[in-house]
């Protein structure tokens, strides 16, 4: 999808990035049965816990921390969230959030309620039309970008793009690639759409975003590939459908990853990005984002500051798939995205 569509991702899919609340230890359940008198009871939210801990009655896990002892998971996270996104930062089971995530939370929902009328005028337009015009699905395409631009611009959220001139040269030519890049953040799919710009192209993503509300929608009226990892006729679909959009013109972007690194390294890659693009002979053009999970980790529902000074996007060039095997194909793209990041980002075995 565009550049717009990441960022309806980031508060669809945050809840998805969090397990289970903390279960209380089994010895709570039966304080009651001490003969003293019972104590005031200390369950409390991750708001609450945060302010008891400077109360004059501190709770179990303050004393403990005041007696030296290591800091339970619940409050690492707490203190993290604080140094992250300043004294107002606090947690939900969504999502930490702070003024700045707020922020850019409200804009993207009101800019969110235009996006989803254009996708629907859209579709009705297809259907009225019986899809004989705009078979490429640029209409959707563009209000997509649109929404996304204008959020990134409110927002102040545009990441630095490094060699962006390599892909103004390569549109000149007009054929369609094939763009792959690591992938640590939900940032990283506004960024990779701001990076390639206003041109048509379509994400190869994971068919469960279908059920997203709105999401859902923009990824079935632009036409996106939908991956259905668990059926196999599916993905021998998903090859055709995208080589389809390769020859057809198209550009495609992809994560190969398969999902994002949550210790921010890059991980393994699969192999189905890199048979579509080299039995489309397309070529690949590697993209290395550096920074996207400094503006918005895993565990914030929204970004909690400004990409500027952050977050960039370095660009490298196309690597041609014909006159070399898929295999090689893979590992000249997976070294010049390695390249492009920094220490911290790259492969332990690297």
């Amino acid at each position: 999808m565009k550049l717009s569509a990441a960022i309806l991702l980031l508060s669809a899919a945050s809840a998805a990035a969090f397990g289970p609340p903390v279960r209380r230890p089994a010895s709570a359940k039966f304080s009651r049965i001490s003969r003293s008198p019972p104590r005031r009871r200390t369950r409390l939210s991750l708001s609450a816990s945060v302010a008891a801990s400077s109360d004059d009655a501190p709770s179990a896990s303050a004393a403990a921390t005041s007696d030296g002892k290591a800091l339970t998971k619940q409050q690492k996270r707490r203190a993290q969230i604080r140094k992250e996104g300043g004294p107002l930062a606090f947690d939900t089971k969504y999502g930490a959030l702070n003024p700045y995530a707020v922020y850019y939370g409200l804009t993207s929902i009101a800019l969110g309620l235009v996006w989803f009328v254009a996708l629907t005028l859209s579709q009705l337009f297809y259907k009225v039309t019986g899809d004989r015009i705009d078979k490429k699905r640029r209409i959707p395409t563009f209000c997509s970008h649109v929404w996304g631009t204008l959020l990134m611009a409110l927002t102040g959220c545009f990441p630095k793009i490094e060699n962006g001139e390599i892909i103004k040269e390569f549109h000149k030519s007009g054929r369609a690639a094939m763009f792959v890049s690591n992938h640590n953040s939900w940032m990283d799919i506004p960024f990779l759409g701001h990076t390639i710009g206003w041109l048509n192209y379509k994400f190869v993503a994971k068919k469960e975003l279908e059920k997203v509300p709105i999401l859902g929608t923009a990824i079935q009226v632009a036409k996106n590939v939908l991956v259905d990892r668990s059926n196999r006729r599916s993905q021998l679909l998903t090859l055709k459908q995208g080589m389809k959009w390769l020859d057809d013109g198209v550009n495609l972007c992809t994560f190969p990853e398969g999902t994002r690194s949550r210790s921010g390294r890059l991980m393994p890659f699969k192999n189905g990005a890199f048979k579509m693009a080299h039995k489309a002979g397309a070529p690949v053009v590697p993209v290395s984002i550096v920074g996207a999970a400094d503006v918005m980790p895993s565990y914030w529902m929204f970004p909690y500051r400004r990409a500027g000074g952050v977050a960039r996007v370095v660009v490298h060039a196309p690597v041609e798939s014909r006159g070399i095997t898929e295999a090689e194909l893979g590992e000249e793209v997976r070294r010049r995205i390695v390249a492009g990041l920094p220490e911290g980002q790259r492969p332990l075995d690297s």
